[in-house]
């Protein structure tokens, strides 16, 4: 049985991505077609022509007019997937039709759902405004990743690797050191990892983003939202620095992590990123600096599950990992996860 949960929306690409001219992309072992229609709209359906299989996102098919031209024997299909005109003959067959499927462009995601087209609610994608708001400024980005959604995360619900993995850049001793909260939220389908570093040293990525020096109260509170949607919200200050009574913060910095976790295949995943800031919002040179910085700490996460997935590939069968209390997030995450896959399963609900 596949471990990919169905019957969920999937972040399939960043806005930006898609534009009049065909895109394609492999979600959760379903290649999808996807572009813009002359009104805007994000159109997706099987990158399959229905006659011969050949992918309409290859050369030389085209898009003509908001239809979509098969490169290969001409099958020509309108933007809801309706096959339209085919070469040799004026009746179109009923059947010829490709599968389309629901999309929702929200935040600068654009969210596909995998499953029944019947069950999709839009009201049921999580949100992470932070991306779209003119009060943050967002970097962001991609990266192929050859593992199992699962186990990014696993990496993602236990930042403690942070000491080890990522030292230069967000890693430093206390984030090991402190013990986290969990909570989990069955009901709306979310789990909650907190660490709060109420002395800590400040790491290269925060000291030159923000000009603090010394040491720093760091904060890290994680929502999860399964199967898909990853959130950090990271508070920095001065030590001793609170946020009011009132609940405004205007003393901190606070930077909102993003990731969306799309399976690609069984073993491989899309790695979605995004980093939006509440302070230098119109320093070009601190959004370059963060891009660098968390495209790198992307990237060594990358490396690090790519071998682990090539190990958990080729190990016996039967082989019990050990867990401990720094675990306790991503356990909790596994059980949902687990949840999603059982055939009742019902669609995550909003965060």
């Amino acid at each position: 049985m596949s471990s990919i949960p169905t019957d969920q929306w999937y972040v399939a690409a960043y806005g930006r991505e898609i534009g009049q001219e065909l895109f394609s992309r492999t979600i959760c072992g379903e290649s999808i077609l996807f572009w813009r229609t002359g009104a805007g709209e994000v159109t997706a359906m099987s990158d399959r022509c229905v006659h011969r299989r050949f992918p309409l996102s290859e050369a030389p098919s085209r898009l003509v007019d908001d239809q979509v031209v098969c490169g290969y024997h001409g099958f020509t299909y309108g933007a809801d997937g309706r096959c339209v005109a085919v070469p040799g003959q004026t009746r179109v067959p009923r059947t010829a039709r490709l599968k389309s499927y629901p999309t929702v462009e929200r935040d600068s995601f654009v969210w596909v759902w995998i499953g029944d087209p019947a069950k999709a609610d839009p009201a049921a994608v999580p949100r992470a405004p932070w991306l779209a708001s003119p009060d943050y400024t967002t970097v962001s980005g991609m990266e192929p990743l050859k593992a199992r959604f699962e186990l990014l995360v696993d990496n993602l619900l236990d930042l403690s690797h942070e000491t080890y993995l990522h030292g230069g850049y967000i890693g430093t001793p206390e984030v090991a050191a402190t013990p986290t909260t969990t909570e989990v939220d069955d009901e709306a389908g979310i789990v909650y990892v907190s660490r709060h570093m109420d002395d800590a040293e400040c790491p290269p990525f925060y000291a030159k983003s923000t000009g603090l020096t010394g040491r720093i109260m760091r904060w890290q509170d994680i929502e999860y939202s399964p199967p898909c949607l990853y959130k950090l919200h990271s508070r920095i200050a001065p030590v001793g620095v609170l946020p009011r009574p009132d609940g405004s913060d205007p003393d901190a910095f606070h930077v909102e992590v993003v990731y969306a976790i799309t399976p690609e295949t069984e073993h491989s995943t899309h790695d979605f990123w995004a980093v939006a800031r509440d302070f230098a919002l119109d320093d070009q040179g601190v959004s370059d600096f963060l891009a660098e910085q968390n495209r790198t700490v992307v990237l060594q996460d990358v490396a690090a599950l790519d071998v682990l997935e090539r190990v958990i590939a080729s190990e016996p069968p039967g082989y019990q990992e050990l867990s401990i209390n720094i675990d306790t997030g991503g356990l909790a995450a596994r059980r949902m996860l687990a949840k999603l896959v059982e055939p009742s399963a019902a669609p995550a609900r909003t965060a």
